[in-house]
């Protein structure tokens, strides 16, 4: 992650140690969208000149407070001069078996969409940072949950027991990473945008922004949520239900269909009608 492209760093945007906790969430995130236990985590700082020690500990130990709380360990890395802060992440993941793991190539025709939690606040918080969008309580709970986003390892966990057939993180948006699955997998995944659920505050936000809330929800990224693939019979959608409730984990919305067709993904509106959205580009 990196100063002026992922974050800011100045009070309004982000702390140095929050800055530390979301570049390890999202490290983490790749994780549980395999179904994947944490290890270890190794962190290279690039800190600018004027950037401090006592803030380059603070940011490793909002990394270290995550790692602590979801069972990885932060075991090395480096440090060295950089123009802006950067911070860049690489985490080792485990199964007890390979076949425990879930790629993203594994849809298949009839298989039923869902996400976990709720969607939308990485992108509702960045257009009131940015402010294209005003400060309202509401909003304020979508900048608490973007600034402190809990990847999904028990549920990913969880999902992969249940069966699940194909699943990825929602780091880029859902209509880019839901694209993926349909692309690796060579299907077209069908999802019903009014079916998404919202986080606090987005429909606040969208409402300022005189757009459909969901469209925040499709299109923001960081929000680290999972979205999976199972198949529709069997009883694997009720499966996962009690394995995730059993748990106490973030509910499961379901959100469309796996059908054939073009490999990727069709997104329709309340009408039924066929929406172009755009995620997460990085290169742009």
């Amino acid at each position: 992650m990196i100063e002026g492209v992922h974050f800011r760093l100045d009070p309004g945007w982000a702390t140095p140690a929050e800055v530390g906790h979301r570049a390890l969430a999202g490290a983490l995130s790749d994780l549980a969208a395999m179904g994947a236990d944490a290890g270890e985590a190794y962190l290279l700082l690039g800190l600018p000149a004027d950037f401090g020690e006592e803030r380059a500990l603070e940011l490793v130990r909002g990394a270290d407070e995550l790692a602590a709380h979801l069972g990885a360990a932060i075991a090395g890395g480096d440090v060295v001069g950089a123009p802006v802060l950067m911070v860049s992440v690489t985490v080792l993941g485990w199964a007890e078996r390979a076949e425990q793991l879930v790629g993203r190539d594994g849809a298949r025709e009839g298989d039923l969409i869902g996400v976990t939690g709720r969607l939308g606040a990485a992108a509702a918080a960045l257009a009131v940072l940015d402010g294209r969008a005003p400060r309202t309580p509401g909003s304020e709970a979508a900048i608490a949950r973007a600034r402190a986003p809990l990847p999904r390892l028990a549920e990913g966990r969880a999902l992969a027991g249940a069966g699940a057939h194909a699943m990825i993180d929602l780091s880029d948006g859902l209509a880019s990473d839901a694209a993926q699955i349909g692309r690796a997998s060579g299907v077209e995944l069908h999802i019903e945008l009014a079916a998404l659920p919202l986080d606090a505050g987005v429909d606040d936000v969208a409402a300022a922004l005189e757009q459909p809330a969901w469209e925040l929800a499709a299109s923001g990224g960081e929000d680290y949520e999972l979205c999976f693939c199972v198949p529709a019979s069997g009883h694997a959608q009720e499966h996962v239900e009690r394995a995730l409730a059993a748990l106490d984990l973030a509910p499961v919305t379901w959100v469309g269909e796996v059908r054939a067709g073009t490999p990727g993904v069709r997104l329709s509106d309340e009408r039924g009608h066929a929406v172009r959205i755009e995620g997460y580009e990085h290169l742009r």
